[in-house]
């Protein structure tokens, strides 16, 4: 069984397609092996391999029909590793919503089975949750307010997680017991442009765990 837990980033307030990186840096190619792209004809959300069969993301990216890009570093480069692989499912949490962005995870059924190697590979999931003031790693594409990072390349954001207070006090009323906060009160690093919103599902790391920027699994 797969518990799930919320997680709300500072300097986002409503959810949309389109998410971005921001104030970030180019990961080092293939890095985040179970990050794939969600595809309508462009590159709309980012999400993560969680087995052969299904990809986690987040319920503002919902389309009943989706293709997953799996083995991607350059979205615009034919580059070898990719595996490009149609929805048979598209789920989204019933409960969603987009006023608090609470219940923000969508889960999509592979129409077959990824192949598992060196690029692609299911995410790690935690064991555990981690305490505020923890570092961790986030990852996606279009780190559009930058001058010189290239947004077709997957970018990665180091970012903390913060105190259940500090988010309460940043977002009165909006964070429910089933959201936690990362990112910088001070803002100038987020996953999402200015005026836009919350990230698409990506995993920090941190050593020992792994957990998603909108969603946390842990393995029950």
């Amino acid at each position: 069984m797969i518990s799930l837990v919320f997680i709300l980033l500072i300097g986002a307030a409503f959810a949309t397609e389109d998410d971005k990186i921001v104030g970030g840096y180019e990961c080092k190619a293939y890095s985040q092996p179970h990050q794939v792209s969600l595809n309508s004809g462009y590159h709309f959300c980012g999400g993560s391999l969680v087995n052969e069969n299904w990809v986690v993301s987040a319920a503002h990216c919902y389309k009943s029909r989706v293709e997953v890009r799996l083995g991607e570093h350059n979205i615009q480069v034919t580059e070898g590793s990719e595996q490009f692989i149609s929805s048979s499912r598209v789920i989204r949490h019933p409960n969603y919503s987009s006023y608090n962005i609470d219940n923000d995870i969508m889960l999509i059924k592979l129409s077959k089975p990824a192949t598992l190697n060196s690029y692609v590979q299911p995410v790690a999931l935690p064991t555990s949750c981690a305490p505020a003031g923890t570092m961790c790693t986030v990852s996606g594409w279009g780190n559009t307010m930058s001058s010189t990072a290239d947004k077709n390349k997957l970018q990665c954001l180091n970012i903390p997680i913060l105190s259940y207070s500090d988010c309460n006090n940043s977002y009165p009323g909006m964070i429910t017991n089933a959201m936690f906060c990362a990112g910088y009160l001070e803002g100038g690093k987020d996953s999402c442009q200015v005026l836009s919103t919350l990230t698409s599902i990506q995993w920090y790391h941190n050593d020992d765990f792994k957990l998603t920027f909108s969603v946390q699994l842990i393995q029950k």
